[in-house]
């Protein structure tokens, strides 16, 4: 069950990204094509005002279909349209008539001509092979052509449209933050919330709902707690607890080594700060976060940190163990995932939302769009590049999986 809201969380956080993408474009005037929840192919689909809402049948994130990304260049009638021409030769020529303007740039002559050549299609006697790419192309040359394609746009839109899916999973971070220290992980008190199963503190008898007094008969506070169980070093340690009005001395309990750390297995209960305190704190913990991954992806480059890498196997797995800790556990998990996913999107490589914003940069200095085969060649090294980190990532969640 912890699996399948942890996928199902993973899925709102892709969703969330898809609609700060629709949701701008549509701002900006660019009129999505499709907006679905899940991928395609369709569950349930209906079209309002041009656009094709629907619930796909793979349901993992969402799906937008912003029209013509890419300026449409006249190869890429021989890739669509090469079936279509062996089975009816007399539609040659009228795919040259749309590959001649769009050769010299003339895009009101291609709309024209591309016009004529659908009616053709529709007339011509196609098997379902040619059929389908010809028509797809078709449809992929009209939006690219329309007024409202994106490659047409004006470099701030398209920077705006682009940069509002990363802008989206980071201001979600930040609200599911703010909302935690608004609602009780502020401030730490010394009142135990909650005791892991199996832990060393719960064979000892801690319980939720008591109040921790003394470790070793040293007094403590909340900020004192987690330094001394630490500086243990594994060694026994004795716990006085208020419960119920009675003072309780509990363990020994050996702490457990967790990675760098000595852990009892219990979690402190919080206590909600205001809402600007929440808010600038929140803030204050997504720089500190996005400057760790920032150092991360630094020491990657230079061949270190290869064991930090995870690929969605284990981030699932991750937000399943957070999820069985405390559903607060699991909110913070979510909201660190959200932030990452808005920092690995903003790196400069195409396919991703950085790369994207990058070309229209340099695309709004050109003074003109680029072509589908530079996007082509440059996407390649960055696919190569983004599949080296998913294997790294699925070979260290594979290990740790299997216990290596």
């Amino acid at each position: 069950m912890s699996i399948a809201v942890a996928i199902l969380g993973l899925a709102v956080l892709i969703l969330v990204h898809e609609a700060g993408h629709f949701f701008v474009a549509r701002a900006v005037g660019m009129s999505p094509r499709r907006f679905y929840i899940g991928f395609p192919p369709a569950l349930v689909k209906v079209r309002r005002r041009g656009i094709e809402y629907g619930i796909g049948a793979i349901p993992l994130g969402g799906y937008v279909k912003i029209p013509g990304m890419h300026r449409p260049a006249a190869s890429d009638l021989d890739v669509w349209f090469g079936r279509a021409l062996q089975e009816a030769p007399d539609l040659v020529p009228l795919v040259e008539q749309v590959k001649r303007p769009l050769a010299s740039g003339d895009l009101s002559g291609a709309q024209h001509a591309l016009t004529l050549l659908e009616r053709a299609l529709r007339e011509a006697a196609l098997s379902p092979e040619a059929l389908r790419p010809a028509e797809r192309g078709a449809r992929e040359l009209a939006d690219g052509l329309a007024g409202d394609a994106y490659w047409r746009q004006a470099a701030w839109k398209k920077i705006a449209v682009i940069g509002a899916g990363p802008a989206t999973n980071l201001v979600l971070a930040v609200l599911l933050f703010a909302a935690l220290f608004l609602t009780g992980a502020g401030r730490a008190t010394t009142t135990i919330d909650s005791v892991l199963s199996g832990s060393p503190a719960q064979r000892a008898g801690l319980q939720s709902g008591d109040r921790l007094l003394a470790i070793d008969d040293r007094p403590v506070r909340a900020t004192d707690i987690s330094e001394r169980i630490g500086s243990s070093r594994g060694q026994a340690l004795e716990l006085l607890v208020e419960r119920d009005g009675r003072e309780l001395t509990l363990g020994p309990a050996r702490p457990r080594r967790d990675g760098d750390a000595y852990r009892l297995g219990f979690v402190l209960r919080g206590e909600g700060l205001s809402a600007p305190h929440a808010l600038w704190e929140s803030i204050e913990v997504t720089g500190i976060v996005t400057r760790e991954i920032g150092k991360s992806l630094g020491r990657l480059v230079q061949g270190e940190g290869r064991e930090d890498v995870s690929s969605p196997v284990g981030i699932v797995q991750g937000s399943s163990d957070a999820l069985e800790q405390s559903a607060q556990t699991f909110l913070w998990v979510l909201g660190l995932i959200s932030l990452s996913l808005a920092l690995l999107n903003l790196l400069p490589l195409l396919p991703l939302d950085g790369g994207h914003i990058v070309f229209s940069v340099i695309e709004g200095l050109r003074g003109r769009a680029m072509g589908r085969e530079v996007y082509e060649r440059v996407s390649a090294v960055g696919i190569a590049l983004v599949l080296i980190l998913f294997v790294i990532g699925l070979s260290n969640d594979v290990g740790r999986l299997g216990g290596g």
